[in-house]
């Protein structure tokens, strides 16, 4: 297939409903890049067993979930392309193509593997797909030989494990020359791009919660239950939203307040486009000026004009779902097109194409 505009790569493993923390991680950018990248959107279903291989229905339910959340937030199935993982029998050939390019020992080097074993508390009861689906990663994004990748930062080391394997496949298979720079692979004989990252405003969003017991803030994360998502009620947000944590110290509103690292003021600075207001506020908190209840308020009313067209837009496709199911459908077919052109290119550099 001949590109007409470079091509963008990225998805989630659906492990339930998108947050904010995915939106201003990955999920804006997303829908700011559509009309310049020819963008697919990958629902990386299969990497969801790799921790809940006994939980086929939730998964089943979450990656309805993800497409809903993909769709209510403004990702344009006439401009984008959703898929499910599964879908694309190509990804997984791939997957254990690339698999004989990477070490046990680097992949378990992998930081992203390291801090999910602990976060999860998996121990060593962990299966073998949960430390292939590191590869498994690279072959979802090589797949499509994308140009970029957004991610949040969490996941800078899988991308730089996939410019790892494109450069030893391009080196091994098709010629190029180790010395070769990034950006000229491709010129040079390579069949993968080596590809470039694209981070969100903020890289990391906090949660709502305490931090844990060295002092560091918590990333949003469902799991911790500290998220607010894409979906959550006007009810919920209040909810949410006036139980977050702030300064521990402060307990009256004429108390001086600190700003860091403080979720309240965070969230502000994030996704508060009214800058002036709040950094006087934030001035009148430092000196005890300004209740919390006021700010979280101001908050409030932030994140709702954020969330609720959203949730409105997301509500249309709940009443029809099957209108997600069809977008997933021609998604498949048009992702199938592309991943087979890459596998078909694969084996021939590899010298295993046979008819």
């Amino acid at each position: 297939m001949v590109k007409t505009k470079p091509r963008l790569l990225t998805g989630d493993t659906p492990t339930g409903r998108l947050h904010l923390g995915h939106y201003v991680g990955s999920l804006e950018n997303r829908i700011a890049l559509q009309n310049d990248y020819d963008c697919y959107f990958i629902i990386a279903n299969i990497h969801a067993f790799t921790t809940r291989s006994d939980k086929p229905a939730e998964i089943h339910q979450s990656v309805i979930d993800i497409a809903m959340d993909y769709l209510a937030a403004g990702i344009d199935p006439a401009k984008s392309t959703i898929f499910i993982q599964s879908d694309i029998p190509a990804i997984a050939e791939l997957t254990y193509f690339f698999s004989m390019l990477l070490p046990l020992a680097r992949v378990m080097r992998n930081p992203t593997i390291k801090d999910e074993i602990r976060d999860k508390k998996l121990g060593d009861n962990y299966p073998f797909g949960f430390l292939l689906y590191a590869v498994g990663q690279v072959a979802d994004i090589l797949a499509f030989r994308p140009d970029i990748v957004p991610v949040g930062e969490d996941q800078i080391p899988h991308i730089e494990m996939t410019r790892e394997v494109a450069r030893k496949f391009n080196q091994l298979y098709c010629g190029v020359d180790p010395h070769t720079e990034d950006k000229d692979y491709l010129n040079a004989g390579g069949l993968f791009p080596i590809v470039e990252t694209k981070l969100g405003r903020q890289k990391r969003l906090v949660g709502t919660t305490p931090p844990d017991e060295n002092g560091n803030l918590l990333k949003m994360s469902k799991s911790l239950h500290n998220a607010i998502f894409l979906s959550d009620d006007a009810d919920t947000i209040v909810k949410k939203v006036m139980g977050m944590y702030t300064d521990p110290k402060r307990l009256k509103a004429s108390d001086p307040g600190s700003t860091e690292n403080n979720p309240l003021w965070i969230f502000h600075d994030t996704f508060n486009p009214d800058t002036a207001w709040v950094n006087d506020a934030k001035a009148r908190y430092r000196e005890g000026k300004i209740g919390d209840v006021e700010c979280k308020k101001r908050l409030i009313e932030v994140l709702e004009n954020l969330i609720k067209p959203i949730r409105e837009r997301r509500a249309h496709f709940m009443d029809d779902e099957s209108e997600v199911i069809k977008i997933l459908k021609n998604g498949a077919e048009k992702a199938n097109m592309v991943a087979m052109e890459t596998l078909k290119l694969a084996k021939i550099a590899m010298k295993q194409n046979y008819f």
